[in-house]
């Protein structure tokens, strides 16, 4: 396979659709020789804060000098941001190379009858032989949209299981309640694994801890109480949390407080296991994370700014970010969703902060809610609203409804903000003759 080709082949199998479970996923990995069996794993799981968390996890230890792999999804501005070691994504040419072995295996398994894998699973096999081939000392793996029948939970040499914040989401693959979501999700807890664990809601906690004492495991939580002198800007926070003293994340949105917490604990829980990692790792390893697509500033006059609020909890969490952040400054939104998500939730924890709204279709994805039906259900809340053919027209819009000191936030899905960021700077460098100098604040 060529790597112009790799991308034919992922939208090809995509149609085959999600298969929760693990026998095909244990079979390809068994026709590849079981590479996850030469790792070990950070496992994180969660439904919003996964990305960001993994991210400082594995920035931390790669300044604490492991080699580390990062398997995160989806992918926001390049699709080889998904495979990374030590930051780095892999190459075009040597992701061509490893798909085409996992295709002929997945292939092979058609032809015997056993069905064709879905393409999480055969990026997660592709995720598995790079890793080994790199020589990882600890891969950060996220967890897809679930956790016990999630195609990354056939590992079996997990050192901690991490669990970000947990609420509704992908209701139809994992049950329509908060605990069921939550059972779930905590499957991917392993006996003798490290247990650690972000601030939720009670009934979540009770059933996190109940599967670490089933699984004999050491476990550790965030302590929210231990949290104090939070100083936001649209470009970062600095806070304390315990005895760790002005802690730096370029990584915007109070909601960040509780990921680097979380990493904090998940770094000490990594210490109790007997890695070594100095402080000036993990100071550094969280100043210098960086999380696309999470309230990132991508250009300025005026400011926009992408995230990927997707569900209900999320939207929520910027909203308050939209009211802390940029009081008496004329709001525009670019919003794009999908139909299997709470959209009406997400518009009505958002829209009523906004002067304007442009509703898009995201392009190429058959869950894609039509910028029509969004407008309809906008309308609701903001009478302001129009629906764009294009990211491009939607991109134009907002840019002539705004001025200067106008903000605007694209958001509703990650599916389609790195095309959103390119046609920020098509418009831009159209418009004024020379590339906007954009500046990413993760």
């Amino acid at each position: 396979m060529k790597p112009n080709e790799t991308g034919e082949y992922l939208e090809k199998i995509a149609k085959l659709g999600s298969r929760p479970g693990l026998e095909s996923i244990r079979e390809l990995l068994e026709r590849l020789g079981n590479p996850q069996n030469d790792l070990r794993f950070i496992h994180v799981a969660g439904t919003n804060g996964k990305g960001s968390t993994a991210g400082l996890i594995g920035t931390v230890l790669q300044y604490a000098g492991y080699r580390v792999g990062k398997y995160t999804s989806p992918a926001v501005f390049a699709y080889e941001e998904r495979y990374c070691v030590n930051n780095r994504s892999i190459s075009k040419a040597m992701f061509a190379r490893i798909l085409t072995e996992v295709a002929e295996a997945a292939e092979a398994m058609e032809q015997n009858g056993m069905g064709h894998p879905t393409v999480f699973e055969v990026e997660t096999a592709v995720a598995m032989l790079y890793f080994r081939q790199q020589g990882c000392d600890y891969v950060v793996l996220e967890c897809g949209m679930g956790g016990a029948l999630d195609a990354t939970n056939l590992i079996t040499t997990t050192v901690a299981c991490v669990f970000t914040s947990i609420s509704m989401d992908h209701m139809q693959y994992l049950g329509d309640t908060l605990a069921a979501i939550a059972t779930q999700k905590a499957g991917i807890v392993k006996p003798g694994s490290y247990v650690v664990c972000g601030i939720q809601q009670d009934e979540v906690r009770d059933i996190i801890e109940k599967r670490a004492r089933e699984c004999s495991c050491r476990s550790r939580f965030v302590d929210a109480a231990a949290i104090s002198g939070v100083r936001c800007r649209p470009d970062g926070i600095t806070f304390r949390y315990g005895t760790w003293k002005d802690l730096n994340t370029q990584l915007a949105g109070e909601y960040q407080v509780e990921n680097v917490s979380l990493a904090v604990e998940t770094i000490l829980a990594l210490r109790e296991c007997g890695l070594e990692i100095p402080n000036r790792a993990v100071y550094r390893g969280i100043a210098e994370t960086s999380w696309p697509g999470r309230f990132t500033t991508i250009a300025k006059n005026p400011l926009v700014i992408i995230d990927g609020a997707h569900n209900a909890d999320a939207a929520q969490k910027l909203g308050k970010q939209i009211a802390n952040h940029f009081t008496n400054r004329r709001i525009i939104y670019i919003m794009g969703m999908l139909k299997d998500k709470e959209a009406d939730r997400i518009v009505s924890a958002t829209c009523a902060l906004a002067d304007c709204i442009v509703t898009v279709t995201t392009p190429n994805n058959p869950r894609a809610l039509h910028a029509l039906d969004l407008a309809r259900l906008v309308r609701e809340y903001n009478p302001n609203v129009t629906a764009a053919d294009s990211i491009e027209e939607a991109v134009e819009m907002a840019h002539l409804l705004s001025d200067s000191k106008s903000v605007i936030i694209a958001f509703g899905s990650l599916s389609y903000l790195g095309q959103l960021k390119n046609a920020v700077e098509a418009y831009r460098e159209k418009n004024s003759g020379r590339k906007s100098g954009s500046k990413s604040h993760g």
